[in-house]
């Protein structure tokens, strides 16, 4: 009898134990840019809008957890997620094995390919390194976009920027020749007045190392169990609907891109 009440005591404090160190998701902290839009906009008013935030907000919904959204600059958005000071990143993050080795991912939530705009009196005639030669070509920093154009357009000499808006802002006014980006953020700003200086000029053939396996959500390699909420949570919304329609509000096209 002594044995058999040693032994319980010993389960329930190990399940005491487990509990303990089991964490509480039912708040999830999300971090964003707030810079790239129509993905992530952070307003004047300090509002966040676009298809990433609108989709956090889905999945948060389906998991029955509260949101809270932190904004953070692109170059250090992992290192504050390893920080602890949220607990995912919702930000069109691209799957890459480089950054696996840093955070993990969940499925992909939307993939879309990088594209190449230019002003509309442009010469160059082609998205290609041989068209590019000799050119300046913007992209922001430590993105799949600057990764690529630093492999596959060798011949262009690349500038970066810390968000999108730096380089728009400097093709505009002619002291670069092209910029590099997701084909739906350049579509998005070709479509303003900011953009009408400009055209796109073609979409690229993503290159599977150095894009990655669409944008997916990052959290630390330790919340296995928040990776499974989101994974399941995006099944969830792409089933019930939700996700098209916020799809919808977005776009006139399939953002989510091939199973």
């Amino acid at each position: 009898m002594r044995i058999a009440t040693l032994a319980a005591a010993a389960v329930m404090t190990l399940a005491a134990l487990g509990g303990a160190q089991a964490k509480d998701w039912s708040k999830v902290r999300i971090g964003t840019e707030g810079a790239y839009p129509p993905f992530n906009v952070l307003g004047a008013d300090g509002s966040l809008t676009g298809f990433d935030i609108d989709i956090a907000k889905a999945l948060c919904a389906e998991m029955k957890v509260e949101c809270e959204f932190v904004t953070s600059d692109w170059d250090g958005i992992i290192p504050a997620l390893q920080a602890g000071k949220f607990d995912a990143i919702i930000a069109s993050m691209s799957i890459t094995e480089e950054r696996k080795q840093k955070v993990d991912f969940t499925n992909k939530y939307y993939n879309t390919p990088p594209a190449i705009a230019v002003p509309k009196d442009s010469k160059i005639t082609e998205a290609t390194d041989a068209a590019l030669k000799g050119m300046t070509l913007g992209a922001q920093s430590s993105t799949t976009h600057s990764n690529y154009a630093e492999a596959k357009l060798k011949s262009a000499e690349l500038k970066l920027y810390p968000t999108p808006d730096e380089y728009k802002l400097d093709i505009a006014n002619g002291r670069i020749d092209a910029v590099i980006d997701d084909v739906v953020v350049l579509s998005e700003w070709l479509a303003t007045a900011d953009g009408a200086c400009c055209k796109l000029l073609g979409t690229l053939t993503p290159d599977p190392v150095i894009n990655g396996e669409g944008a997916g959500i990052a959290v630390r390699k330790e919340d296995q169990d928040l990776k499974e909420m989101f994974n399941k949570a995006i099944v969830a919304i792409r089933a019930n609907g939700k996700y098209k329609e916020v799809q919808d509000k977005y776009f006139a096209f399939d953002v989510y891109g091939g199973e």
